[in-house]
């Protein structure tokens, strides 16, 4: 199993100075708001190849009253092995700069970190999901594809970038054709890689979902609202970028008064709708979205678990927060029995304690970490916290 051992964090957000090790497969943190327990998962988040479960500028990561530089290590024990990974500002480069390490050096890219280590997380933000833009959704959607293809990132880093040549040049009035067709090229064959990455994903997670959960999460069923997905599931590859060219030289007269493209890989949308009651996410009341997003969590994971030979580690962030008692004892009890890592946070202590059996717990606050006696003892493999003020 993929095994966080060791955290340490140097002016990262609130924290000054603290080295955890945590001691039991799942580890709870409480306290009231602003006490440090996101920035703590956060910390774990951004050992992993991305933005980190906030999306955060790195101009916000150095502790307020230090230095302007940061830096999070962890020591995991993963499938190949032990392994130090580190992140944080560059030692001799500009403050906005983050750089990573592998065992000391830096790594040839975020792949051969992203080989070792992967995590996924929950947070309070996702709850509003399927209320606000679709870009958010896509952000979504393209964490969990990365996570299992991380060539993901670099499709759509390729398609935004093109997307984003072609919207200037139409702006600035300039009709180069070669220069457009060469861009809208270039946006067609990252845009159908993407959304056939995307589609897969969607495919093998409602399969995951159709395997059932334990507990009382309702099973979702997830969708893509995308042309280019819509033809990719009847047509070959070639005939969809062919198609996708071909509307992008005809848009162009729409796309430059619009101020962008209407077609594209940044176009889609996720759909996700609760097939017990047939409710789409956005019209389902708040608690059951965040029964079907924590079953959709829990799904991409096992899924991860599935194709990498290792789960991935577990970040909820309030995973109670919304959830009626029936649901949460289910959370409680689905997470209990997950050969997965995990770390989870709330304000309330006491909804926490059907874990005592199986968590150790912390409360948060005044950049340090207090074990909490009454959940399994933290001491009993050494000193699993430290802290410096």
């Amino acid at each position: 199993m993929l095994r966080l051992n060791r955290l340490s964090l140097t002016d990262f957000r609130t924290y000054a100075s603290l080295t955890w090790r945590p001691a039991a497969r799942i580890s709870v943190l409480y306290g009231p708001n602003g006490s440090g327990k996101t920035n703590l998962l956060e910390a774990i988040s951004l050992l992993v190849p991305g933005r980190g479960l906030r999306g955060a500028r790195l101009a916000d990561l150095p502790r307020q009253g230090g230095f302007d530089t940061w830096a999070v290590a962890g020591r995991f024990q993963t499938s190949e092995g032990k392994a130090d990974i580190g992140t944080g500002s560059a030692p001799d480069g500009p403050a906005d700069r983050r750089v990573f390490r592998l065992d000391g050096q830096a790594p040839r890219s975020q792949a051969d970190i992203a080989r070792l280590v992967a995590a996924v997380w929950l947070t309070p933000q996702m709850d509003r999901l399927f209320q606000e833009g679709l870009s958010g959704r896509r952000r979504f959607l393209d964490r969990l594809v990365w996570a299992l293809e991380p060539g993901h990132a670099r499709e759509m880093a390729a398609h935004d970038t093109a997307v984003g040549s072609r919207n200037r040049l139409l702006a600035d009035g300039r009709q180069d054709r070669a220069w457009l067709a060469g861009l809208e090229d270039a946006i067609a064959r990252h845009a159908v890689a993407a959304s056939a990455a995307r589609l897969a994903l969607v495919s093998r997670l409602n399969q995951q979902i159709e395997a059932g959960l334990a507990g009382s999460f309702p099973p979702a069923r997830i969708g893509l609202a995308c042309p280019i997905a819509g033809r990719l599931a009847t047509e070959p590859a070639l005939a969809v970028e062919d198609w996708l060219r071909a509307g992008l030289e005809a848009g162009r007269k729409r796309d430059a008064a619009a101020g962008g493209a209407a077609l594209g890989a940044h176009r889609t949308d996720l759909l996700m709708t609760d097939v017990t009651t047939g409710t789409p996410a956005a019209l389902a009341s708040t608690g059951q979205q965040k029964a079907l997003l924590i079953g959709l969590i829990l799904a991409h994971a096992a899924l991860i678990a599935a194709a990498r030979g290792f789960a991935p580690l577990l970040l909820l962030d309030e995973p109670a927060v919304h959830l009626d008692p029936q649901r949460r004892d289910s959370l409680w009890q689905v997470l209990a029995g997950l050969p997965a890592q995990i770390v989870l946070t709330g304000t309330d202590r006491e909804i926490f304690l059907p874990l005592v059996a199986h968590a150790e717990a912390f409360e948060t606050g005044g950049g340090s970490l207090r074990p909490d006696t009454s959940f399994l003892r933290p001491d009993a493999v050494g000193s699993p916290v430290s802290c410096v003020p």
